[in-house]
C-alpha cells in the first residue's frame, strides 16, 4: 500500500534519496528544506538539492526556519502524512513534530550508529581511519541521532576513498534500504533495535581550518586527512606564504627503504612526473594533484612544467 510521505532534507544526499521515492509507489504530498542560502561568488539565493527537485516535479514545499510557532505545526499537520521521512535536514525537530505523522519521522543517516553521530559522519569516518561504514534508518526521537534503529546497511571504506566517494556508496546502499524500510513499517514488521550510547562519537561539522595539513603528522594521518576532507573544506598546505590546496596523494608503503628520512616534516624530498615526495612525521606521502593560487587543480607533473626551478629553490611546505 502507498504510504503518505512528508520529505525533509537539504543536501543532494537527501536529494538523491528523494529521487528514489518520487520513482517508487509512495505520494510525496510536501517537502521541508531549509531557507534559501546564499551562494556562490554573486551570494545569490539558491534552493537546496532538495527544493528544486520537488519544484521541477510539482510538489509543494515548505520552508520554515523553525517548527516554534502555532502555524508550522498546523500546516505539517494538514499534510495528513502516514511519514515523515528526514534526511539531513538540518533543523531539530520538537516532539510535536514527531508525533504528526502516523509512523512517526525516521532518519536515514550516512553512518553505523551509534559509531558516528552529528552533521558530518562520512568525513569523520575516513578522518578516523574506519574501514567500514553505512547508512543506518532509524525512528526519530527527541535526542540527536539517538533513536532506535530499523535498518544497518553496511559498506566497507577502501584506502583511497574520499568522501565524495563514499558517499555516493552511500546513497547507492541507503536507497533500497529506505524503501523496504518503508515497506516494514506499513506491513508492521519493524523491528526497532535500541543503540548502544556507549559506542557513539560525535561527529562535528566541519570547519575549514581542519584542512590545514601539519607535516609532522604521520603520513597516514595526513593521507585521511587530504581524502576525508575532499572535496569539501579541502585539505591544503602553505608554500611561499600562500596556501596549495591538496586534491589528491598517495600514501606510500610503509615498508618501503624510500620511506626512511631524516628530512624535515613538509619537505620535498623527490620530485618527478608521478609528483612531489614529501617528509612528514611518520613515512613519506606522494602529492599528485596540487591546486597553486589562482589556478586550476592540475597533475604535479604539469606543475613543475613551469615551477620545477622555484620548486629546488625552496623545497620546503608549510613553511
Amino acid at each position: 500500500m502507498a504510504l503518505k510521505i512528508v520529505f525533509a532534507g537539504y543536501p543532494e544526499f537527501a536529494a538523491e534519496h528523494l529521487k528514489t521515492l518520487l520513482d517508487s509507489e509512495h505520494e510525496i504530498v510536501a517537502v521541508y528544506t531549509q531557507p534559501d542560502r546564499p551562494a556562490g561568488r554573486g551570494r545569490k539565493l539558491t534552493a537546496s538539492p532538495v527544493k528544486a527537485l520537488a519544484l521541477e516535479h510539482q510538489i509543494a514545499v515548505e520552508q520554515p526556519v523553525n517548527f516554534k510557532t502555532e502555524e508550522s505545526i498546523a500546516t505539517l499537520k494538514a499534510y495528513n502524512a502516514d511519514v515523515m521521512v528526514v534526511i539531513a535536514y538540518g533543523l531539530i525537530l520538537p516532539q510535536q513534530v514527531l508525533d504528526t505523522p502516523r509512523l512517526g519521522c525516521i532518519n536515514v543517516h550516512a553512518s553505523l550508529l551509534p559509531r558516528w553521530r552529528g552533521a558530518a559522519p562520512i568525513h569523520r569516518a575516513l578522518l578516523a581511519g574506519d574501514d567500514k561504514s553505512g547508512v543506518t534508518i532509524m525512528q526519530m526521537d527527541k535526542g540527536l541521532d539517538t533513536g532506535d534503529m530499523l535498518m544497518i546497511s553496511e559498506c566497507p571504506i577502501y584506502p583511497h576513498d574520499t568522501s565524495e566517494q563514499l558517499h555516493d556508496r552511500l546513497i547507492e546502499i541507503g536507497q533500497p534500504a529506505l524503501i523496504a524500510t518503508l515497506e516494514q513499517l506499513e506491513q508492521g514488521t519493524a523491528k526497532p533495535v535500541k543503540q548502544d550510547d556507549s559506542l557513539a562519537n560525535y561527529a562535528h561539522k566541519l570547519e575549514k581550518a581542519e584542512g590545514s595539513i601539519d607535516w609532522a603528522q604521520s603520513a597516514e594521518q595526513i593521507d585521511r586527512q587530504i581524502r576525508g576532507l575532499t572535496p569539501w573544506p579541502g585539505a591544503f598546505t602553505q608554500w611561499q606564504g600562500s596556501n596549495v590546496r591538496v586534491h589528491k596523494a598517495q600514501l606510500l608503503e610503509a615498508n618501503s627503504q624510500s620511506n626512511a628520512t631524516d628530512a624535515q616534516p613538509g619537505t620535498i624530498v623527490a620530485m618527478g612526473p608521478e609528483g612531489f615526495t614529501v617528509a612528514t612525521g611518520e613515512g613519506l606521502l606522494l602529492l599528485e594533484t596540487l591546486q597553486m593560487p589562482g589556478k586550476k587543480a592540475m597533475p604535479v607533473k604539469d606543475i613543475l612544467n613551469a615551477r620545477k626551478a622555484a620548486f629546488e629553490a625552496d623545497p620546503v611546505f608549510g613553511a
